[in-house]
């Protein structure tokens, strides 16, 4: 079914990604947002938890400073876990509290979606991995302390079909690591084992990931989701629901 353009909102998107040293990441970012922009007609703003400007409440205040006085803001996050539940509800209680004028709704993070496997399967094609019941595959994830983070990764592995088995794995955090998971697979008897990385942009994790589940023997490591059409999708059905059913965030207080 083909969504109508969602130029017909006016209220802006504040996206929220996490951020890192790595500047492939802040650009790869980037080009997923300017995919939701061209697709969508919505403005989009850019902003960062950590290590690059602006910072969430950064953001909201030029907005408000340009007299919008109501937007959207959405964690760009795979998993809901301590940022989403925590950092930024802060933040935005925060900004709530010095423009109290400013109605914000607060999206999903974008995973879990069904969109998400279609996107991890198209990374693996990138490297010439596509499902068959020889390739055994290993989701690897960043990992978090929240537990319910990470179970929704194994949520995700157990519903992937088409494959020999699925396994989730965390780069940190948790266990197994992507590699040890590697290892069990083989072990356990697959003839062949790839890795799907379900990080959103390059940096320290996806990278250490891909070395070190090439040096255990991984046939292929898939490249980060990026701005695969899916994820710019994901994005806007996000901005869509936080309309209709979304979080209003209230003032601190």
């Amino acid at each position: 079914m083909r969504h109508q353009p969602l130029s017909t909102f006016a209220i802006p998107l504040v996206a929220v990604a996490h951020g890192s040293r790595d500047p492939r990441a802040a650009a790869t970012i980037e080009e997923l947002l300017d995919l939701v922009r061209r697709s969508s007609g919505v403005r989009v703003v850019t902003s960062y938890l950590d290590h690059a400007p602006p910072a969430p409440g950064q953001a909201l205040g030029g907005l408000v400073g340009e007299g919008a006085d109501e937007a959207v803001v959405l964690p760009l996050l795979l998993t809901a876990a301590y940022h989403s539940k925590t950092d930024i509800p802060g933040a935005l209680r925060d900004i709530r509290s010095a423009h109290p004028r400013l109605t914000l709704h607060y999206g999903a993070t974008l995973g879990p979606h069904p969109l998400m496997t279609t996107a991890l399967e198209r990374r693996l094609a990138e490297v010439g991995v596509r499902p068959d019941p020889d390739t055994a595959l290993v989701l690897a994830a960043a990992g978090s302390s929240d537990p319910a983070a990470n179970a929704t990764i194994g949520r995700l592995a157990r519903a992937w079909r088409g494959w020999h088995s699925v396994v989730p794995a965390y780069a940190s955090a948790a266990r197994p690591a992507p590699a040890e998971a590697v290892r069990m697979l083989y072990d356990a008897g697959a003839p062949r084992v790839a890795v799907a990385s379900y990080f959103l942009a390059p940096g320290y994790f996806a990278d250490k990931v891909r070395e070190e589940s090439l040096e255990t023997g991984a046939v292929a490591v898939s490249p980060v989701l990026g701005a695969a059409p899916e994820v710019a999708e994901i994005t806007s059905q996000r901005y869509r629901e936080s309309l209709t059913r979304g979080e209003r965030v209230a003032a601190a207080g």
